[in-house]
Order: structure tokens, then C-alpha cells, then sequence
């Protein structure tokens, strides 16, 4: 199978690599890149374990194609943390206890970054709805909806350094998504 160019900047650093058309975000960023916090769980956007951003906003990262993410900036939740200190919301889901096993929390930590950067003042209901698109399998989620409005109330919850859109990473996509078309 053919392989094209994709550069992309993933947790501020730019990678340029060869990927065959059909291959996933996720695989990339596993695979390719060694960026194994972002999980597999279920390759059919039903559980979010792979969520990470994608110019700024939360996207299954099982679901998007990697030369879609051509020219674009990607955040995974290894990038969420500053050095050695951790990111508000990792902070609250440790210090909240709004994890077991650990597979779901890097997919909920990124929506609830999302939600956070949308809504930085959530209701307990909002918190819900906002992680609706996430499944954990070990816990009733009470401290994980804990764990996010803790990190409202500290006020840096959804603080994450937003890129612009990049339009040359929608013009990529927007050509595959010609290509692909019957």
C-alpha cells in the first residue's frame, strides 16, 4: 500500500512521518510515535478511551484518519502535564480518587479538559453530559464527575495552551474526505 506525508505537532513537538492512507490517529500516536496513553477500547467511538485533541477540541482519535491530522496541532495526555507537574485535572482525578484501573482516565481527563475549555464553571449535570461520550467499566463515575468539578473550582480545570485551527490541516482533511467520497 502507497504511503503519504503527514506533519503534525503532537504535545508541541512537530513530527513529519510516512502512513499508509487508511491508517488511525490512534495507531499513530501508539505506534509511530510511542505515545501509549492515549488507549484503544474499542475502535468504534463507543468508549473514548482514545480521545485527545485535535486543534483544540476533543475527537476519537479511533475514528480520525491520521493524514486528516496533517498540519494539525495534537494533544494527548501525555502533553497535559508540565514536567513533572501534573495537569489540574490529573491532579484532582488523584487526589479524588476518580480512577481505578486506569484504562478510561487519559480519554476522560482529555473530554473533561474539553468541557472544562467550553464551560469553565460546570454543574454536576453538565459534567455528566459532557463525559456521556466515555465509558469507565470500574467505577460508578461519582468521583470522577468529583474529580472534574474539583478542578472547575480551582479555575485551571481546562487550562491547556489552545492552538489555532489549522488550515492546512483542514484542507488535508477536506481532500481526503474528497478522495474517499463514492
Amino acid at each position: 500500500m502507497s504511503t503519504v506525508p503527514v506533519r503534525l505537532t503532537v504535545n508541541g513537538e512537530p513530527h513529519e512521518v510516512e502512513v499508509e492512507t487508511r491508517l488511525l490517529l490512534v495507531h499513530l500516536l501508539r505506534d509511530t510515535l510511542g505515545l501509549t496513553g492515549t488507549h484503544v477500547g474499542c475502535d468504534t467511538t463507543n468508549c473514548g478511551a482514545c480521545t485527545v485533541h485535535l486543534d483544540g477540541e476533543a475527537v476519537k482519535s479511533c475514528t480520525v484518519l491520521a493524514v486528516q491530522a496533517d498540519g494539525a496541532e495534537v494533544r494527548t495526555i501525555e502533553g497535559m502535564a508540565d514536567g513533572d507537574k501534573l495537569h489540574p485535572l490529573q491532579e484532582a482525578f488523584w487526589n479524588d480518587h476518580g480512577l481505578q484501573c486506569g484504562y478510561c482516565t487519559p480519554g476522560m481527563i482529555m473530554a473533561a479538559a474539553d468541557l472544562l475549555q467550553r464551560n469553565p464553571d460546570p454543574t454536576e449535570e453538565e459534567v455528566r453530559h459532557g463525559l456521556e461520550g466515555n465509558l469507565c467499566r470500574c467505577t460508578g463515575y461519582h468521583n470522577i464527575v468529583k474529580a472534574v468539578l474539583h478542578a472547575a473550582k480551582t479555575g485551571k480545570g481546562g487550562t491547556v495552551e489552545v492552538p489555532a485551527p489549522s488550515q492546512q490541516g483542514a484542507q488535508s482533511a477536506e481532500a481526503v474526505a474528497q478522495e474517499i467520497k463514492p
